[in-house]
C-alpha cells in the first residue's frame, strides 16, 4: 500500500468495480488479519482453498453479485450477494486500514443500489458491533439469531426496496475522511 493510501492525508473516493483475479491475493491477506478474524468469527482459509472457493464458487456463479471495493483506486475489500436456502444474503470484507473511515458505509450504499433484491439478509457475528451498526444504518432490521458453530450471529433483513429515482452514487464523487 502506498504512502497516504489508506491512512494518508488526502481523502480518497470510494468505488465498486468487478473483481479482477489479482484482487484475490489482497482479499486473502485481509481474511487472514487476526483482528478481522476475531471480529467476524470467520475462520480464514488456506491460500489454495481460498482461491479455489473464490474462482469456482464466488466468481463463477452468475447468481452472485460480486464487487471489489476500492479507495482511490486501491483494493479496500469486497462485497458480495448470493442465494442461499431461498434467501439472498450479503457479505463484505474490508482491510483493517479502511475500517472506521466511512468506506464500508459508502460501499454498502452503492452496492445496495446495484443489488435490488429484497428482502436481503445478512448474518454478522453478534460481537461485531461495527458491522451490525453499519447494516442497521442502511435499514437492515433484526430478524433473529442464527448459530454458526459455537457462535451466535444476528440475522438481519433489509425489507425496503431500492428507492427508484435515487441518484446513481457510483457517479457521485464521495470522499473518505483520512
Amino acid at each position: 500500500m502506498s504512502e497516504g493510501s489508506a491512512r494518508g492525508a488526502e481523502p480518497r473516493a470510494v468505488g465498486l468495480r468487478e473483481v479482477a483475479d489479482a484482487d484475490l491475493e489482497t482479499f486473502l491477506a485481509y481474511e487472514h488479519d487476526p483482528e478481522a478474524v476475531r471480529r467476524s468469527r470467520f475462520p480464514p482459509r488456506e491460500r489454495d482453498a481460498f482461491l479455489t472457493h473464490w474462482r469456482t464458487r464466488v466468481l463463477a456463479d452468475p447468481d452472485n453479485l460480486v464487487r471489489t471495493v476500492t479507495v482511490g483506486g486501491e483494493v479496500a475489500g469486497n462485497i458480495v450477494s448470493w442465494p442461499q436456502d431461498d434467501r439472498r444474503f450479503i457479505g463484505y470484507w474490508l482491510g483493517r486500514a479502511y475500517w472506521g473511515r466511512g468506506v464500508g458505509s459508502r460501499a454498502l450504499g452503492r452496492f445496495l443500489r446495484e443489488e435490488r433484491t429484497r428482502p436481503l439478509y445478512a448474518d454478522p457475528f453478534s460481537g461485531n458491533t461495527a458491522s451490525v451498526r453499519l447494516l442497521r444504518r442502511h435499514g437492515f432490521e433484526d430478524a433473529g439469531t442464527v448459530r454458526h458453530g459455537d457462535d451466535a450471529h444476528l440475522l438481519l433483513v433489509l425489507w425496503t426496496p431500492a428507492v427508484p429515482g435515487t441518484p446513481d452514487v457510483a457517479r457521485e464523487v464521495r470522499e473518505v475522511a483520512p
